[in-house]
């Protein structure tokens, strides 16, 4: 049984989407929880929000009157989710921490750029170890291997970032804010990224992605609110580690990529909607690298429960 963290209850989740691969400018869908973007500037019609595949968050969490502020992903391209919380009017000067889900190009692009939007040194990044493996690679063939940028702890320090390495959960800002650490592969069904893969001592290897991990926190009565970068652990997993870890049985919202694209994982789409609907969340909000089919499969099963997510979008969980 995992220990668990006595994760404090907190008042109000913000969660601003600085990066995902939707925007729809025109959606004006505003309601208590989701806030869209809005392409006003001063009065006209010029505002732009960049839709990339990638993922970057701003969370914000209030208890007891304090608010406290979290990076959670850089998105992909070097300024895209920036120059979005740029177009937002965000104070990135307030974080006070960075959390990276794990050490794909898709979530560490804009790093540098949010170093300086935010202009602090040795900021905590808090991250798996296992990010910091190379090279990593997916393959597609003994000739064909697409690599992904190496994650490196002298680029995290140029940044403006200090790394805080941890394979086990993390709490930040007085335990109200939980990274998970490596989540552990339960089961059966989400077998990982098949095609991923990593050199070890010189020996191709296939990589698990244990670096892939989550955020957690609890909303005061309601339940966990949990936030991902592509699940590559599998949501589900992902979940029921975070139930177990923080002692909450309860579920608010599940937030973030599920990686249900694509030939390689549509076969489980069905069966991780049924099991994401049998923790009966509030709110299920897919985001990234879910995918066009999984996102339908998910709004079909939890019609009241899906909030269609895009670039630009505050959720506010009270």
């Amino acid at each position: 049984m995992t220990a668990q963290t006595g994760l404090k209850a907190v008042d109000k989740v913000e969660i601003w989407t600085l990066q995902d691969n939707y925007i729809e400018m025109t959606a004006m869908d505003n309601n208590a929880v989701v806030t869209r973007a809005m392409a006003i500037k001063d009065g006209e019609i010029k505002a732009s929000i960049l839709a990339e595949h990638g993922f970057s968050a701003l969370v914000k969490t209030t208890a007891e009157g304090k608010t406290h502020s979290l990076l959670f992903d850089f998105g992909f391209s070097e300024d895209g989710a920036a120059r979005n919380a740029e177009s937002l009017g965000l104070d990135m000067r307030e974080v006070e921490a960075a959390v990276l889900s794990h050490g794909h190009s898709d979530h560490t692009g804009a790093m540098k750029a949010f170093g300086r939007m935010i202009g602090k040194t040795n900021l905590p990044l808090v991250l798996h170890p296992t990010a910091f493996k190379a090279p990593r690679y997916l393959k597609l063939g003994e000739e064909l291997k697409f690599y992904f940028p190496k994650v490196t702890r002298e680029m995290v320090k140029d940044a403006g970032f200090d790394p805080v390495e941890t394979e086990t959960p993390y709490p930040l800002f007085d335990n109200t804010i939980l990274f998970l650490g490596g989540i552990p592969r339960r089961t059966e069904f989400e077998k990982g990224f098949p095609i991923a893969h990593r050199l070890e001592k010189g020996k191709e290897v296939w990589d698990a992605i244990e670096d892939d991990t989550s955020v957690v926190m609890n909303l005061k009565n309601k339940g966990l609110v949990i936030l991902s970068g592509c699940a590559h652990a599998g949501i589900v997993n992902t979940v029921q580690y975070a139930i177990d870890v923080t002692g909450v049985a309860s579920v608010h919202a599940i937030m973030g990529g599920f990686h249900l694209s694509g030939p390689f994982f549509e076969p489980i789409i069905d069966r991780t909607a049924e099991e994401l609907h049998k923790f009966q969340p509030a709110y299920v909000i897919p985001t990234h690298c879910t995918g066009r089919k999984a996102i339908m499969e998910i709004e079909k099963k939890m019609p009241e429960q899906f909030i269609l997510n895009m670039a630009g979008t505050k959720l506010t969980f009270a």
